[in-house]
């Protein structure tokens, strides 16, 4: 990848829109074939039950392990089942595990992939991820992007590695404090549905599975291989890009979130068919830059001090525009 100049300390302000919107519109013209890609998936709920399954039954399986072998097993194993969890509920927020037509039990379907992650957030993760495509970089609207206060400290090796290691308290508090929104029935019946499952498992196997789920979940969103998509995704490593892709072997256990360039230009395709846009329209893709190492994402992104939470490129949006898209 290529580094930007100097050290930051601001964002990458632009003037122009974000380029997704028009690069659809031009793909769509040529390769119109790409629309019978949109729609459901019908493996995503097969596979994603079978990972719920599965970490219930870690759960039984890890109720006697000494305290050592639940953090060892939380990060290595159930983490990156977790992790991986948390970017189908990022599939199922486009309504691709049972369509459009269907959408309260995409909602519902995002709760059950929601349990084995310990806490409550397939429901505000939606709402919130709608503003990220819709406002890409939008100040104020888009909470992928780091505060100015998070710009301004961790801009050292190891306060960015702190950030890093507490990436998943930032995500879950910015959203609170830079465009809060009023909590939603879905979200009430989410924290209902989670908590319901936590004392279940708690009531049958204790509290060491309980840690299992909860510490695997932060774990792998903090320091750890996949984590890397967090950084890679949009973090200005060239000048001028907002949006890379990564088409590594971790995409088989990411639901192909690595495919993000691919993503923002159409939404509604789902991760599993996200290699056939590329492959459609490769002449689009191919020169543009791209990770081929999440954990190298990390490396560069602790050790260059042009990389950092600054390292971000935002917009504003008018309020006009805003009003007229929520309505």
């Amino acid at each position: 990848m290529g580094k930007t100049e100097g050290g930051r300390g601001d964002f990458e302000w632009v003037y122009t829109d974000q380029p997704h919107t028009s690069r659809r519109k031009e793909i769509l013209a040529k390769y119109p074939q790409i629309k019978s890609l949109m729609g459901p998936d019908p493996q995503l709920k097969w596979v994603v039950s079978g990972m719920v399954l599965t970490q219930i039954f870690a759960c039984y399986l890890v109720q006697d392990l000494p305290w050592k072998w639940i953090f060892f097993w939380a990060y290595a194993f159930g983490g990156c089942i977790n992790h991986s969890l948390t970017l189908a509920i990022h599939d199922i927020s486009h309504n691709v595990a049972f369509g459009n037509k269907l959408a309260k039990w995409n909602r519902w379907f995002a709760m059950w992939a929601n349990l084995p992650i310990g806490v409550p957030y397939s429901a505000s993760f939606k709402k919130y991820h709608v503003d990220h495509h819709r406002y890409l970089g939008g100040d104020q609207l888009d909470v992928d992007i780091p505060t100015d206060l998070e710009g301004w400290f961790f801009c050292t090796p190891a306060r960015k590695l702190v950030w890093l290691f507490l990436q998943p308290l930032f995500y879950a508090l910015r959203p609170l404090l830079v465009n809060p929104k009023p909590v939603g029935q879905l979200e009430i019946q989410n924290a209902v549905f989670q908590l319901t499952a936590d004392l279940i498992i708690f009531y049958f196997w204790g509290i060491k599975p309980i840690v299992y789920l909860i510490a695997g979940s932060i774990l792998s969103m903090g320091i750890h291989p996949i984590s890397g998509h967090f950084i890679a995704e949009h973090y200005m490593f060239l000048k001028g890009h907002e949006t890379y892709s990564y088409y590594g072997p971790l995409n088989l256990i990411t639901f192909n979130v690595g495919y993000h360039m691919e993503h923002h230009d159409f939404p509604s395709v789902p991760g599993s068919k996200l290699p056939q846009v590329k492959q459609i329209a490769s002449e689009y893709y191919d020169n543009l830059p791209q990770h081929t190492s999440w954990t190298r994402v990390l490396w560069d992104f602790v050790f260059d001090d042009s990389i950092g939470p600054y390292a971000r490129i935002k917009r504003e949006y008018s309020l006009k525009m805003k009003d007229k898209n929520r309505d």
